[in-house]
C-alpha cells in the first residue's frame, strides 16, 4: 500500500519517495515484522491450545507437554498488517496470500483439535490451498506479459527458455508445493528447527528474487532469461519473504531451547508453502532443491518412504516394523523393507533416538548443512549451465 500512495505522501513531507524503493520497504518491513512478533508474541500466547506432547517418542517427545502451541496462527496475523503495507501487492498476489492464510488456519484448527485430523484429509486440502497458490502465481506472472496460455521457464544445463502450457505448469507446480508445504511441517519436531531452516531459505530466496532475478546484469549474465515484468514481481516477492522471515526471528527468540512456544501446524504449513512459492517466483521450480535441501531431507524423504513402503505392502511384501516381528518372519522379510526401517523419518528423529543427539545439536548441525549446502546446490544448479 505504501508504494502505491507514495506520490501522494511526498507531497506532505517530500523523503516519502523513498517508499517506492524496494530496499527501503524492505529493510523497514522486515525489522518492524521482528519488532512486532517479539514484543506482541507473548502477550498473546496465553491463548493458545497446549501441547500434549508424543508418548511414542518417549521422554524426549513428553519436553513440550503443556507449552502452547499453534503460535503460527498469531505470529501470521501480526506481520499480515505489515505485508499489507509494504508489499507492493497485485491482485493475484493478494489471492497468494489468501491461500497462504487458508493453511495456517486449516493447520491452527488441527492444533486446537481433539482428535487430530487424518492424513488424507489433511492431504486433500493441502493440495487444494497449494492448487490455488499455484494458479495465483500464473496469474500474476501472465498479467504481467499478457500473455495467458504460457508461461516462460528455465531449468539447470539449459541456456534456452522454456514456454509451458498453464495445464502444464499448474500441476507441477502444485506438486512442488505440497511436497514443499507437508516437508517443512514434518520437520517441525525440535526447538527451533523449522523455523530456523524456512528462515534461512526465505532469506537465501530474498537475496537471489533481489539481487539476480530484480536486477538485469545479474540475470543476463548468469544466462536467466527474465524480462522486466520477472524483475518487478521479484523484487516484490523478496519484500513479502523477508518480512515473514522477520516474523519468524521474532518468533525464534522465544522458541529459543528451552522455548516458551510452539508454531505448530499453523506456522510450518505456512512457511512451507511460502517457500515453494518463493522458489516458484524464480520461475526455476527446481531450486526449491537448492533453497531447501535439508528440510527435503529431513521431513520430505519420510513421505517417500511411506509411499515406498505402501507400494511394497500392494506388491505383497510384509511392511511391519521388522523389531516388531517374530525372528522367523524377520528373516524372511525382504531387504528393502529392513533398509527402510533402520532410519526414522523425519531425519531428525533418527538422529535424537539413534544418534543420540540432543536437541541442541540436531538444530545446530541441520542449520549448518542447510548453511552449506543453499550456494554450493545453487552453483551447480545456476553456475554450470
Amino acid at each position: 500500500m505504501l508504494y502505491h500512495i507514495s506520490s501522494y505522501l511526498e507531497m506532505i513531507w517530500g523523503p516519502f519517495r523513498l517508499l517506492r524503493s524496494h530496499a527501503t520497504l524492505l529493510a523497514i518491513g522486515t525489522f518492524l515484522a521482528a519488532i512486532t512478533v517479539l514484543v506482541l508474541l507473548p502477550k498473546l500466547w496465553h491463548k493458545l491450545p497446549s501441547d500434549q506432547g508424543k508418548a511414542i517418542l518417549g521422554k524426549d517427545g513428553m519436553v513440550s507437554k503443556g507449552k502452547p502451541t499453534g503460535a503460527g496462527f498469531f505470529i501470521t496475523l501480526l506481520i499480515l498488517p505489515v505485508i499489507l503495507l509494504f508489499v507492493p501487492l497485485s491482485i493475484p498476489f493478494l489471492g497468494v496470500i489468501f491461500f497462504l492464510y487458508i493453511s495456517m488456519l486449516f493447520g491452527y484448527l488441527d492444533d486446537r483439535a481433539k482428535i487430530a485430523w487424518g492424513q488424507l484429509k489433511k492431504g486433500l486440502l493441502d493440495t487444494i490451498v497449494s492448487a490455488g497458490v499455484a494458479s495465483c502465481i500464473y496469474l500474476s506472472i501472465a498479467q504481467g506479459t499478457g500473455v495467458y496460455e504460457t508461461i516462460t521457464l528455465w531449468f539447470p544445463l539449459s541456456k534456452e527458455a522454456w514456454l509451458v502450457p498453464w495445464y502444464y505448469y499448474i500441476p507441477i507446480a502444485t506438486f512442488i508445493l505440497w511436497v514443499s508445504l507437508n516437508s517443512t511441517n514434518c520437520s517441525d519436531g525440535v526447538d527451533g528447527l523449522a523455523g530456523s531452516l524456512s528462515a534461512v531459505s526465505l532469506a537465501s530466496l530474498a537475496i537471489f528474487l533481489y539481487l539476480v532475478i530484480g536486477n538485469m546484469p545479474a540475470a543476463k549474465y548468469l544466462l536467466i532469461p527474465i524480462g522486466g515484468t520477472a524483475a518487478r514481481l521479484a523484487a516484490r516477492w523478496a519484500i513479502f519473504l523477508t518480512i515473514v522471515a522477520g516474523g519468524v526471528a521474532g518468533y525464534l527468540w522465544w522458541n529459543a531451547e528451552p522455548s516458551k512456544v510452539l508454531m505448530g501446524d499453523a506456522g510450518s504449513r505456512f512457511l512451507g508453502l511460502l517457500v515453494g512459492a518463493g522458489v516458484l517466483a524464480t520461475g526455476n521450480p527446481v531450486l526449491i532443491l537448492a533453497f531447501a535441501p535439508v528440510v527435503l531431507i529431513n521431513g520430505g524423504m519420510g513421505l517417500v518412504k511411506l509411499i515406498l513402503l505402501r507400494v511394497l505392502k500392494k506388491m505383497g511384501f510384509d511392511t511391519r516394523p521388522t523389531n516388531d516381528l517374530p525372528e522367523e518372519d524377520a528373516k524372511k522379510q525382504s531387504p528393502l523393507v529392513k533398509a527402510l526401517f533402520k532410519i526414522r523419518f523425519p531425519l531428525h528423529d533418527h538422529c535424537k533416538r539413534n544418534l543420540k543427539w540432543s536437541n541442541a545439536q540436531v538444530l545446530m548441525r541441520f542449520m549448518l548443512l542447510q548453511i552449506f549446502l543453499v550456494p554450493l546446490i545453487f552453483f551447480i544448479l545456476i553456475k554450470i549451465r
